[in-house]
C-alpha cells in the first residue's frame, strides 16, 4: 500500500506536529532578514530547493539589480542563478517558486518570477518583508478543527474573483514578467477526466498533469525552508495539487511560493508535504514532477506576495462519496474525496470526481443511459437536505451528461447571492447501461372526453421504445376545480421537453435567466431549491394545461400546443402602449401563469421524447338549488 493510502488519527497527527515543530525550533533558528535597501548588484548568496526526493539542495545566486515596483506587492530583486543544481535542472523550473534566497546568512526573499522563452537562469525574487505581511491578514474562513476524517475507499469574507481573462498573477507594470508556473498534479484521473478538468480550469490558468502517489514507506517530511510543499484542492481517492517550495517557517506558520497561486485572498487549501520524483528540463520551461503526501494544515492566504499557511489547523471541506455501477460490464466502483470549499472550484472538482469514476467504471467513451440520484446536505440551504433523481441519455458521451445536474446545483449553492452555504455531505449514486433507454410518444387517449371540474380522467400514453415493441403507460389527470366550461387542451410530453411557456418566453427574448437555470429576480432561495428538486425528470410523462387566453399571449394568437406561435404582421396601435404592455410586466404575467400550470406526471423506465395533445370538453357544474 502506498504512503498516500496510509491514514492516521487526528490525535496522532497532532502529536506528530508538536514533535515536528519542537524539533524544527531547535534545529533551525530563525534567520535575520535583509531589507531590499541593503541589497546591491554584485552580491552573491545561496538559494535552497528540492530537485529530487525530499533532500534540500543549494544553488548559487548573484544579484543583478533591484526592479522598483515591478511586482504585485512592490519591488523585485533581479538575480542570476548558477551551480550544479541549476546545471542539472536547466535553470529555474516550475515548482521552484518559493525557494528561499540568503545573502550573508540573511533571508532575502523567495524566487518567484522569470520571463518566458529566455535564459532560465535569470529570475526575480519577492522580498521577504512583503511575504511576512501575509501573516497580518485575518483568517475568517477556517476555524480551529481536528483533521478531516480520512478517506480511502479505493481498496474496497469573500474570495478574490479574477476578472474574465485575467491570469492569477498578472502584473500591469511589466507584461513580459511571469510568475514561475506552479505545476498542478492530478493523481487517480483517467485521460478523459483529465481533459475534462483541463477545460474547466482554463479560466484559472491552471493546467493539470498526470502524477502518481507518494512512494510507500516514507515518513512525513519536515517543512523547512527549501522543502517541497503541496497545495491540495482535492484529496482522497483522487488528488489535485500544486507543488512549490517553502520559503520560511516560524513555529506553526509557513510562507511559500513568493507569488499568488490563484490569488483568491482568504482561502482554505489543504497544506501537505510533498515528494519530488525528478526535475524535467524543457525548452520553454522545466518542471518538477512530484506527489503530495500527508495533510499537515491549511493554506489560508493566497495573495500577491505568495501563500501563507498554518500547520495543525485544517480547512473546512466538502466531502463527496460516489457509487458507480455499470450494468453492461457488471462492474462497480466506489470513491470518496474531500474538496476545498470554494465558490467556483467546488462544483468543478465534484463534477470531475464523478465523471472520472464513470469513465473508469465504463472503460469507454460513448453513448449510454444513466440513472442518477444524489443527496446534498448543507447548512444555510433551505431544508438543509436536497435530493434529486433523473435519467439521462447521450449518443456521444454519457459521462458528461450524467453529471450535468450535480454540477448545476452545486454551482447554485456555492454561488448563491442570499447567504453562505456550508456543504456538509454529497452522496452520488449512478447506474449505467450501454443500452439506449429512450421512448417516443406515439399517441395519447383519454378514457373520457367530457369531464367536470374536479373529475379525474385516465390518459393512456402509447410509447415506442427505441428498437422495442410499443408499451402503454397511464397518467391520471384531475381537471382543476376552477376550470371554466369549454374545450380544454392537455399537452402530453416528456419531462425533458421544453414546455410551451418557455418556448413563448424564449421567442420573446424574456426571462433569459430562468431559461438558463438562473434565479429570476422575484424568486427566493427556497423557491430556487424547490424548483430544482421538483423539476420534471427526463423519464417522466407529463400532462399539463396552462390557463392562458389568446389575448394574454405575446402577439395575441392562440398557439398550437408544443409550438411557438406565429408572429402576426405588425399593426398600428390606436394609442400609445401602456406600462402593462412593456416587456418586464409581460414577463411577470407569464411567470405568474406558469405558477398556475396544472400538471400530473408518472415516472417510466425510459427517457421520454416528443409530445402530443388531448382535447377534453369541460362541462359546467350544475348549481345546487337553495
Amino acid at each position: 500500500m502506498s504512503r498516500k493510502k496510509q491514514w492516521y488519527s487526528p490525535a496522532l497527527i497532532g502529536l506528530g506536529l508538536i514533535i515536528l515543530m519542537t524539533f524544527s525550533g531547535v534545529a533551525f533558528a530563525a534567520p535575520d532578514f535583509m531589507p531590499v535597501s541593503d541589497i546591491k548588484a554584485g552580491m552573491h548568496g545561496i538559494g535552497k530547493t528540492v530537485v529530487s526526493g525530499n533532500a534540500v539542495e543549494e544553488f548559487g545566486v548573484e544579484v543583478l539589480g533591484i526592479m522598483k515596483n515591478k511586482g504585485p506587492a512592490g519591488d523585485l530583486i533581479l538575480i542570476r542563478t548558477y551551480g550544479d543544481v541549476i546545471d542539472r535542472t536547466g535553470g529555474i523550473v516550475q515548482g521552484m517558486s518559493g525557494s528561499p534566497v540568503y545573502i550573508d546568512g540573511k533571508l532575502v526573499g523567495a524566487v518567484a518570477y522569470g520571463w518566458a522563452l529566455t535564459d532560465h537562469k535569470i529570475g526575480m525574487v519577492t522580498p521577504i518583508a512583503d511575504m511576512l505581511r501575509l501573516w497580518d491578514y485575518l483568517d475568517r474562513r477556517n476555524r480551529p478543527a481536528a483533521a478531516p476524517e480520512p478517506v480511502n475507499l479505493a481498496d474496497s469574507d469573500v474570495n478574490y474573483q479574477p476578472e474574465e481573462g485575467q491570469k492569477p498573477a498578472d502584473t500591469d507594470k511589466d507584461k513580459g514578467l511571469k510568475p514561475i508556473a506552479t505545476p498542478v498534479m492530478a493523481a487517480g484521473l483517467s485521460q478523459q477526466a483529465l481533459s475534462f478538468l483541463a477545460e474547466k480550469l482554463k479560466p484559472f490558468s491552471l493546467v493539470p498533469y498526470t502524477a502518481g502517489d507518494m512512494p510507500p514507506g516514507l515518513a512525513a517530511s519536515e517543512l523547512k525552508p527549501g522543502s517541497a510543499v503541496g497545495v491540495e484542492l482535492m484529496r482522497g481517492d483522487i488528488s489535485l495539487s500544486a507543488i512549490g517550495t517553502v520559503t520560511y517557517v516560524e513555529g506553526d506558520k509557513i510562507l511559500a511560493f513568493g507569488h499568488p497561486f490563484l490569488k483568491r485572498g482568504n482561502t482554505g487549501y489543504f497544506l501537505s508535504d510533498a515528494y519530488i520524483f525528478t526535475t524535467v528540463k524543457g525548452l520553454e520551461n522545466g518542471f518538477k514532477v512530484g506527489a503530495v503526501g500527508d495533510l499537515l494544515g491549511v493554506f489560508n492566504q493566497d495573495r500577491g506576495a505568495g501563500i501563507a499557511g498554518q500547520t495543525g489547523k485544517y480547512p473546512s471541506i466538502v466531502p463527496l462519496r460516489a457509487t458507480i455501477r455499470d450494468n453492461t460490464l457488471n462492474k462497480s466502483r466506489e470513491i470518496a474525496v474531500q474538496l476545498v470549499n470554494d465558490e467556483q472550484l467546488t462544483p468543478i472538482l465534484a463534477a470531475t470526481s464523478v465523471y472520472n469514476s464513470i469513465d473508469q467504471t465504463m472503460d469507454r467513451t460513448g453513448p449510454g443511459t444513466a440513472r442518477v440520484s444524489f443527496e446534498i446536505a448543507a447548512r444555510g440551504m433551505p431544508g438543509e437536505t436536497l435530493k434529486r433523481e433523473n435519467m439521462f441519455y447521450s449518443p456521444a458521451n454519457i459521462g458528461e451528461m450524467a453529471i450535468y445536474e450535480l454540477h448545476e446545483i452545486l454551482a447554485v449553492l456555492a454561488g448563491n447571492q442570499f447567504n453562505p452555504v456550508d456543504i456538509m455531505d454529497v452522496k452520488v449514486d449512478i447506474e449505467l447501461s450501454e443500452e439506449r433507454r429512450t421512448a417516443s410518444i406515439m399517441e395519447a387517449r383519454a378514457d373520457a372526453y367530457a369531464a367536470k371540474p374536479g373529475d379525474t380522467i385516465e390518459i393512456a400514453v402509447k410509447l415506442k421504445p427505441f428498437r422495442g415493441e410499443p408499451v402503454t403507460r397511464v397518467v391520471n389527470y384531475t381537471i382543476p376545480k376552477e376550470q371554466a366550461p369549454g374545450p380544454l387542451t392537455l399537452t402530453v410530453r416528456g419531462g425533458g421537453m421544453v414546455p410551451l411557456l418557455q418556448l413563448l418566453l424564449e421567442r420573446q427574448g424574456l426571462d433569459k435567466d430562468l431559461l438558463k437555470g438562473g434565479k429570476p429576480k422575484n424568486k427566493s432561495f427556497a423557491d430556487i431549491i424547490k424548483e430544482f428538486s421538483e423539476r420534471d425528470r427526463n423519464n417522466d410523462i407529463v400532462v399539463e394545461v396552462m390557463k392562458m387566453e389568446a389575448d394574454e399571449l405575446p402577439g395575441g394568437d392562440k398557439p398550437k400546443a408544443g409550438k411557438a406561435p406565429v408572429e402576426p404582421e405588425p399593426k398600428p396601435s390606436p394609442r400609445p402602449a401602456t406600462k402593462a404592455k412593456t416587456a418586464a410586466p409581460l414577463m411577470e404575467q407569464l411567470a405568474e401563469k406558469k405558477n398556475e400550470t396544472h400538471k400530473n406526471h408518472v415516472a417510466t423506465d425510459y427517457i421520454i421524447e416528443g409530445d402530443t395533445q388531448v382535447l377534453i370538453n369541460v362541462e359546467a357544474v350544475a348549481k345546487k338549488e337553495k
